[in-house]
This record gives structure tokens, C-alpha cells and sequence, in this order.
């Protein structure tokens, strides 16, 4: 059975014009459009400790790390979107289509949702795992004292997964940096009164 309306489908230079136009951010994949819902705050707290854990091991050399203002584009598969951390060491290397996103990173760090955990850990992850530079992918539970790390050697094809609970940091070798799950855990209760 076919649609009487047929689904319209957008072009990656509508999709840039659009991004330009707006307030709000938007994911772009095979033609679709999604705007990005804003999220909790224990969402933002969780991304805000883990930035801060991140800048905290990395303040010296060619790496920074950026918040989720900062646009990632898979040029293998075309996604355009936003995690919630990123790390890129050196310069960075623009989108020829889209100068304001960055098509480099060397780590990439996503905070599950109930509306994205599957899309995180799934087909956003194999998209991630198609950028050239890329040697981590970091999936922070919102459900419990969790992080997964996925890592690559550079020049590698096969990926690795670790993971990490309570009391135990989650190693990044890419970065040569830990996570300390509890504090990221920690940062997403409600302070008690």
C-alpha cells in the first residue's frame, strides 16, 4: 500500500538552509529532517560533568573538547547531527557543505534518553563508527551508574567495547583520560535540600 502523500524528501543543501534559518537544532539523515527536542536536566547536567571531567585531562596539546553546539557530520553516510560531547585533536576539518560542522572528531559522547537510547546505541553508533578519524564512541546511561566505551586503534576496522559501573572509571584510550561514572551518575540526582 502506497501513500497518498508521499514523503518529501529533503536535500543535504535545504537541510544547511534550514539549520541557518532556525533556532533549533536538526539531525539530517537519507533525506529526512528531525528537529532535536531539547533535553532533561539530568540529561544536561550528566553532559555538563562529562565535559568538565574531559577538559580537565585534556587542557594541554592539540586536543579541545565541544559541546553539543557543535555539529558532526558523517560524510560515509550523510548524517548531520549533534552529540552531546565531542573531541577533535588538532585543527579541525569543516563540511565543504556546511562550515559550522566539523567532520573530524576523534571522540564522540552521546547521553542515552528513553526517546534515543535505542537509536544511541544502534544506528547512530554505525554511523559514528564510518568517520575515518574516529577512535571512541562513549554511551552514557540515564537509567543507571553506566558508561560503555567503544574504541578503535587508529587505522583499525574492528571495535571494542568496555564498560563501566559504579566505583569504576571508564577508560578512553583514544584520549588517555578516564570518566568517573559515579560522578557522572552523581551529577544527574537533585542535590537534597
Amino acid at each position: 500500500m502506497t501513500s497518498v502523500f508521499p514523503l518529501h524528501r529533503y536535500t543535504y543543501q535545504e537541510y544547511v538552509w534550514l539549520e541557518e534559518q532556525s533556532s533549533m537544532r536538526h539531525e539530517f539523515l537519507d533525506g529526512e529532517i528531525v528537529a532535536m527536542a531539547g533535553g532533561t536536566p539530568e540529561h544536561a547536567a550528566m553532559a555538563a560533568e562529562l565535559i568538565g571531567q574531559l577538559r580537565d585531562q585534556l587542557r594541554t596539546g592539540q586536543r579541545r573538547v565541544f559541546t553539543s553546539d557543535l555539529g558532526i557530520r558523517v560524510m560515509a553516510t550523510g548524517l548531520a547531527t549533534y552529540p552531546d560531547a565531542s573531541v577533535i585533536c588538532g585543527p579541525t576539518e569543516r563540511d565543504p557543505e556546511k562550515k559550522t560542522n566539523v567532520v573530524n572528531p576523534r571522540v564522540l559522547v552521546e547521553v542515552t534518553s528513553d526517546g534515543t537510547e535505542h537509536y544511541d546505541r544502534n544506528q547512530k553508533l554505525e554511523h559514528y563508527q564510518q568517520i575515518p578519524t574516529l577512535e571512541a564512541v562513549v554511551v552514557v546511561s540515564h537509567r543507571e551508574p553506566r558508561i560503555e566505551v567503544w574504541s578503535r586503534a587508529p587505522g583499525a576496522a574492528e571495535w571494542l567495547r568496555t564498560e563501566a559501573g559504579p566505583s569504576v572509571a571508564a577508560a578512553i584510550p583514544a584520549l588517555n583520560c578516564v570518566l568517573d561514572v559515579d560522578a557522572v551518575w552523581r551529577a544527574s540526582r537533585e542535590p537534597s535540600v
